[in-house]
């Protein structure tokens, strides 16, 4: 595979999703909301954002699968595919708040391989390769943070969806407030993702998230010099259950000890 194409691809996608959820928000367009469960939303707006990705994905890169969160879509073995999520942070979409992602990954073999992900009510946007580094839209190339003396800005999000995970987050949530410094909870997994990549959070740690969630933003971190696992420290079954730590190698090694510590 062209990653270096691949990856502009997925950059060209995700630019035309990001345009068509700022069009929604400028023109006030109302938006037909349906709830997919608690705190869950699809929106008109996520659906014509998904299919202005999809448009892009088909004509440039027509012969790769693709799994996206509204219109599915099948995967075979380890052939690669489009792992695609057109708005994360729906509810924030809904309210106003401009902490809204578009994110597409290209997974391969069970890793993610290119990364694209825009936050288009911030103006921002960063992608990656894998082998050939990460950066954002201005093509700065991003690197995690590697600070001794800080205690660590953390990121993480709530199993609100999911309260059979609270008896494990809760434990996990309690010893990261004693470890760090403190902990945001924006509600966009997909950049919550790419500021670790930055260095403006240490990392981030949240259960159960879908791959179209974190394919994107798991390869930023790692291409940037960080650290992507699940939560018991395996780099690979973080794709299939989506417990994810991720974040500088330092925040990791003392965020797997919580994990695994709060488990004992």
């Amino acid at each position: 595979m062209d990653l270096e194409r691949l990856r502009d691809v997925a950059l060209s996608a995700v630019r035309a999703g990001d345009a068509v959820v700022r069009d929604w928000v400028a023109r006030g367009t109302a938006m037909g909301t349906h709830t997919k469960g608690i705190g869950d939303y699809v929106t008109d707006g996520d659906k014509a954002a998904e299919q202005a990705i999809l448009t892009v994905l088909r004509r440039d890169a027509p012969d790769v699968a693709i799994l996206a969160e509204e219109s599915g879509g099948a995967t075979q073995g380890d052939e690669p595919f489009w792992a695609v999520d057109p708005i994360d942070g729906t509810t924030n979409f809904l309210r106003g708040f401009p902490v809204v992602g578009v994110s597409v990954g290209l997974m391969h073999r069970g890793r993610p391989r290119v990364a694209a992900i825009s936050a288009p009510l911030l103006g921002l946007a960063w992608c990656a390769a894998s082998g050939l580094g990460a950066q954002d839209g201005e093509g700065r190339t991003l690197h995690v943070r590697d600070d001794e003396q800080s205690r660590g800005v953390v990121a993480t999000g709530f199993p609100f969806r999911h309260p059979e995970h609270r008896a494990r987050y809760l434990p996990v949530f309690d010893r990261a407030i004693e470890s760090f410094e403190d902990i945001r909870r924006a509600g966009a997994a997909s950049l919550d993702l790419a500021f670790s990549a930055q260095g403006a959070f240490d990392g981030f740690f949240e259960l159960n998230l879908s791959l179209w969630d974190i394919a994107a933003g798991a390869l930023l971190v790692t291409e940037a010099g960080g650290v992507v696992t699940d939560w018991d420290g395996d780099p690979e079954r973080v794709y299939s259950t989506g417990d994810i730590l991720a974040g500088s190698p330092r925040w990791h090694a003392r965020m797997l000890a919580i994990t695994t510590g709060a488990r004992a």
